[in-house]
């Protein structure tokens, strides 16, 4: 019995792809139409500096 597509790729492990593909394209469509104002660069730079910081000087991994 063969299990695998031309391509072999297990079948299941193919339509999980196709399946994360779906989902992706269509977060990224969401995200384009999002008519609510956008962050920008070095905000969010900042931001993420910071929370690093405090993490490294608390010791927090999470």
């Amino acid at each position: 019995m063969d299990t695998s597509s031309s391509s072999g790729i297990p079948l299941d492990a193919e339509e999980h792809t196709d399946s994360y593909d779906h989902w992706f394209r269509a977060k990224v469509q969401a995200a384009l139409d999002d008519p609510s104002p956008g962050i920008p660069h070095d905000q969010v730079v900042a931001e993420m500096q910071a929370l690093i910081e405090s993490k490294r000087k608390t010791g927090d991994a999470d």
